[in-house]
């Protein structure tokens, strides 16, 4: 190899024929020969770069889909019908009520007056406007008139303007039955009436209890 090397440089002149350094041209030539060599291992790193990163970025978008589908269960169980939340509630006082000592083989209805209510900000502009009459007789006076308008306050959302949301109260329960085994003990009674009453916030008066056959 060195035989080789030596007889390449005595033929492109590469070293002096004195002092066996060097020449410009062979300085050239050696450069060359360094700058290719880097070329060709940057291109080698880059191409498994390339092989690599696809596959990385196929498999990261299966997270995102996982939180996306159960952020829209819950968005689809919140703005429910009338008769989804009551039947919810209905679930959930049966289970409750169950726990409850002597109380057992518990049915329940509730009725709701509505579903979930929004409360958006409003701005009040009130108007005031004053005028002066005269009458036939030349006597004069002054008329005030005042009016009060309510609008919506609107934010920016992205491309579009929506509004603002305040607040979102719960239904209104209009009226609780319970029917249930044990509930003909007046202790019972008052047990379930005082649960059912603190779980959904209604009055004791819209709530009633019957003994179960």
């Amino acid at each position: 190899m060195k035989k080789l090397l030596d007889k390449l440089s005595d033929q492109w002149k590469l070293k002096d024929s004195q002092n066996k350094k060097p020449t410009k041209l062979g300085y050239l030539v050696i450069v060359a020969l360094l700058g290719a060599l880097l070329l060709l291992v940057s291109g080698l790193f880059t191409e498994q770069k390339s092989q690599t990163g696809p596959a990385a970025q196929q498999q990261t978008p299966a997270a995102p889909a996982e939180s996306e589908e159960t952020f829209a269960k819950k968005e689809k169980k919140s703005s429910g019908s009338a008769s989804d939340l009551e039947a919810a509630y209905e679930q959930d006082l049966v289970g409750l009520l169950e726990k409850i000592k002597g109380v057992s083989e518990v049915e329940v209805m509730v009725n709701l007056n509505s579903t979930h209510k929004k409360v958006y900000e409003k701005n009040l502009i009130i108007g005031q406007q004053t005028s002066e009459e005269t009458d036939q007789n030349g006597g004069e006076r002054v008329v005030e008139d005042e009016n009060e308008e309510q609008q919506v306050v609107l934010v920016r959302q992205g491309d579009q303007e929506v509004p603002l949301l305040v607040e979102t109260r719960k239904p209104e329960v209009r009226g609780v039955l319970v029917v249930a085994k044990g509930a003909e003990q007046s202790t019972v009674q008052e047990w379930v009436i005082e649960a059912v009453s603190r779980v959904l916030d209604v009055p004791t008066h819209r709530i009633s209890v019957m003994p179960k056959n």
